[in-house]
């Protein structure tokens, strides 16, 4: 892959997930708008300290596990024969991403129900956050926010693990959780306000770009096998 493709590769896959997470926003409201107004609720935030403590803090967990999702991949394509390991690696995060893409929608035969964190734990750490104060109690409080169990925010880690560097993961995931904070910043605000309907719409536009970066990514795969194939024969 010569240094041009590669580039558009990644470009590619960068805008797919910030659309992705710019999309679920429905879906974060949902899922978490109730759970971040009642956490400020209970903060008794004043000013934008919290909320931007908060939000860094979501964003940067999300970070960190597409870091680690980078490393983990790297680990595993290196215990094999490298471009072959790196092409399979590829086909099978497309094809769990595409999964996780049908989970969003509602119609994939296989149901996500692991997060990064046993959930109980996560929201004992997440109840117990305020209590730290506001500023510090906002940081915990939304790095647990970012691992929370979640099939979009576990596409993105998944299709993290075939990033080209740890780096390039990391970039992937910032991306994906700078999509999210035009919903989340304003979540107290929002929440309640976009209807059901509306909410729906927008989190199968989020799944649509998380099959399609999916597909991309089982592609890329299967091409780079069959090449790799042809060149250890």
């Amino acid at each position: 892959m010569d240094h041009s493709h590669h580039q558009a590769v990644v470009e590619f896959s960068y805008a797919l997930a910030f659309m992705t997470g710019l999309l679920g926003s429905g879906h974060c409201l949902g899922m978490c708008g109730g759970l971040v107004s009642a956490f400020f609720l209970k903060l008794q935030a004043r000013g934008p300290w919290p909320y931007l403590a908060y939000h860094a803090a979501r964003v940067a967990a999300y970070a960190m596990v597409g870091l680690l999702a980078a490393l983990l991949g790297a680990v595993l394509v290196s215990t094999g024969r490298i471009g072959l390991a790196q092409g399979v690696l590829q086909i099978v995060a497309g094809a769990i991403v595409i999964l996780l893409g049908l989970d969003l929608l509602g119609i994939s035969p296989i149901r996500n129900a692991y997060g990064f964190a046993p959930i109980a734990w996560l929201r004992r750490q997440f109840a117990d956050a305020a209590r730290h104060g506001p500023v510090r109690g906002a940081l915990i409080g939304g790095a647990i926010n970012g691992l929370m169990p979640c099939s979009m925010t576990m596409a993105m880690a998944v299709q993290a693990t075939t990033a080209p560097s740890p780096p390039e993961g990391m970039l992937l995931m910032l991306a994906f959780g700078a999509g999210t904070l035009p919903s989340m910043l304003s979540a107290s605000w929002l929440f309640g306000r976009l209807g059901p309907r509306l909410r729906g719409w927008l989190l199968k536009g989020a799944a649509l770009f998380v099959i399609a970066l999916g597909v991309s990514t089982l592609w890329q795969g299967l091409r780079y096998f069959l090449v790799m194939v042809k060149l250890v024969a």
